[in-house]
């Protein structure tokens, strides 16, 4: 079971709100053993799709999106980067955070050069409806598959085929970090997972209270956000995540604090890629 996005009534600190959404959310207590078999991160093989392109010819695409990422879409490292992919590669939100190489393949206006992406949000109807493979990128991103001085008659002709592969996710200078969602509580607490390198998906996190050696297990929310319902939950909390793709894990102690708020981001020390 999940747990469900917060309505203006908890995010005031409804408490019969509140027990009433335990109900609707399992909080699973458990020792953190060996990772299910890993999916591979790419394919060495390109893979055929299809894409198009959003927002304004030289722009950076989403505002926010349908992964949670916010703001953050509007600044690098993902600035310019972001794109929309269809449900296939979106995977109910559990897509968020990959990153994809992708090529356009007319040789008389695409350039050999790949553009990397990093899925921030979901694009569900239309070119990437009835089970299609289709990327839907900033107007900035698509223009770069073309040659010097052609992005915007690459624009111009609307659905172009193209290949993908999965590729690491690499941001310079930043380490994993967690956002605490609006609307948290000592009973109610969400997760918003920012620059994951490697991978860049989640599988699954676990989070570990200060006084316990047990892991409570979180529930994917929606997007790259992840919730936990109990309590009363004490800090400080270690977070404990798991890629999608290749099952490898990353354990951030006492990363979020005793007197940790509601909007409030904690940075870690950690990277998947060293």
């Amino acid at each position: 079971m999940q747990c469900r996005r917060s309505s203006p009534l908890l995010r005031s600190g409804n408490f019969g709100l509140l027990l009433a959404v335990i109900f609707n959310c399992l909080v699973v207590v458990v020792v953190v053993t060996s990772a299910s078999v890993p999916h591979p991160l790419s394919d060495p093989h390109w893979q055929p799709a299809t894409a198009t392109w959003y927002g304004s010819p030289e722009g950076d695409g989403s505002d926010g999106g349908a992964c949670g990422y916010g703001s953050l879409v509007d600044v690098k490292p993902l600035r310019a980067r972001v794109g929309a992919v269809s449900p296939v590669l979106f995977r109910n939100g559990e897509g968020c955070g990959a990153c994809y190489k992708v090529r356009c393949l007319d040789r008389g206006i695409c350039s050999r050069r790949a553009v990397t992406i990093i899925v921030t949000d979901e694009c569900p109807g239309g070119y990437c409806s009835n089970g299609r493979t289709h990327f839907d990128l900033s107007g900035a991103a698509f223009g770069r598959m073309a040659v010097t001085g052609e992005g915007g008659q690459l624009r111009n002709r609307g659905e172009i085929p193209v290949i993908f592969r999965r590729t690491p996710c690499k941001y310079p200078g930043k380490n994993v970090a967690f956002h605490v969602n609006e609307g948290s509580t000592g009973y109610w607490l969400s997760l918003l997972v920012e620059f994951e390198d490697g991978d860049g998906d989640i599988g699954s996190m676990h989070i570990r209270q200060a006084s316990s050696s047990e892991w409570l297990q979180m529930n994917h929310l929606w997007g790259a956000n992840w919730c936990i319902i109990g309590g009363p939950l004490k800090g400080p909390f270690s977070v404990k995540l798991t890629t999608l793709s290749t099952a490898r894990s990353l354990s951030a102690r006492d990363v979020i604090p005793r007197n940790w708020s509601p909007k409030a981001t904690y940075t870690s020390r950690l990277k998947f890629i060293s």
